[in-house]
């Protein structure tokens, strides 16, 4: 996984927190939505990267 990508995924997770908790101390139920939302959206990109990691790990395990 690219240095990238995860900068990326961190930052839209914290993000996400962010809003998460400003929506939860005004009483936005929208905004705290959109902060989980966004969380779950940056935990599935890692979790996906995570997979390629592992299949290119398999691939290259499979050339020696």
């Amino acid at each position: 996984m690219g240095n990238d990508d995860k900068l990326s995924n961190k930052a839209e997770d914290l993000g996400g927190k962010a809003k998460e908790t400003a929506g939860r101390a005004t009483g936005d139920r929208s905004l705290e939505g959109e902060g989980k939302d966004d969380q779950a959206k940056a935990s599935a990109k890692q979790a996906g990267e995570h997979v390629k990691d592992a299949a290119k790990d398999v691939k290259d395990g499979l050339k020696k």
